[in-house]
């Protein structure tokens, strides 16, 4: 059993291309351990944003925008290299061209997501649920609980830890925003999340909610805090549960520093 699973990871490992830096997902199903990449380009794929292709990598988006000279809202297109190797200009300052980057693309070109409107249309709030409780205010964002489980893994500061928590619970259990937000991510490109949506709640705060069995709303939707988004599921892990983060300036926080306490 040691030497097969030391083959499954060595496997795993191997299979990732100097070009891609995809995370690798362990053989228990555990979310990537992962921490800032700064070597190599990432290829677009259809379905990324940037937003995703920064939460990947551990950057904060903004940065990584600014690196590559892709100006707001932030369009991007398939093909297209993202350097992962440039450092970010102070504010202001423009970028040195990458030689891995790849001239613009024609205008017939067509990005993976279309700019966000400048007013983006509201979904139909939801009624909220029964796991939706009082917000607990942090600078810009009131946070409240995304699910009624129980927290069954922590955050870890660790390199190799986890990145958020785990909140346990049944299949289709409801999965709330944890704040007003919009969403800038929909889809299951990011190797051991599984059905993962990515919210954005203001310039320097974002917040994720893997391994949804349905997701109930699209990228651009604007959500209010507590509206249903998804379904709990075990899509990229091996039991149902909700894997959570929060991220501040692209660097992952502790959610139990910022959930009101229960």
């Amino acid at each position: 059993m040691r030497a097969l699973a030391t083959a499954l990871i060595f496997v795993m490992v191997g299979g990732c291309s100097a070009g891609n830096f995809a995370p690798v997902v362990d053989i228990y199903g555990q979310e990537p351990r992962t921490s800032k990449v700064t070597a190599g380009t990432h290829e677009v794929r259809g379905g990324e944003t940037l937003y995703s292709i920064a939460w990947r990598y551990g950057w904060d988006y903004r940065e990584l925008a600014r690196a590559n000279r892709i100006p707001a809202p932030y369009t991007i297109y398939p093909g297209q290299r993202i350097s992962l190797a440039l450092k970010a200009p102070s504010s202001g300052t423009s970028s040195a061209s990458s030689s891995t980057s790849k001239p613009a693309p024609k205008a017939q070109d067509k990005p993976t997501s279309k700019p966000a409107p400048a007013k983006p249309q509201k979904t139909p709030a939801a009624k909220p649920s029964a796991t939706a409780s009082a917000g607990s205010t942090v600078g810009p964002v009131s946070w409240r609980w995304p699910a009624g489980g129980q927290v069954v893994e922590t955050f870890s500061s660790d390199n190799h830890g986890r990145k958020g928590i785990a909140i346990s619970g049944k299949t289709n259990s409801p999965v709330v925003a944890a704040a007003d937000g919009r969403v800038v991510y929909r889809g299951s490109g990011l190797t051991g999340y599984g059905n993962l949506l990515i919210l954005k709640h203001s310039d320097r705060w974002l917040s994720a909610y893997a391994h949804n069995d349905r997701m109930l709303v699209k990228e651009g939707d604007a959500v209010k805090a507590g509206q249903q988004i998804a379904a709990m599921g075990a899509t990229g892990t091996f039991r149902t549960q909700l894997h959570f983060e929060i991220r501040k300036d692209g660097k992952p926080v502790d959610p139990l520093t910022y959930l009101p306490k229960k």
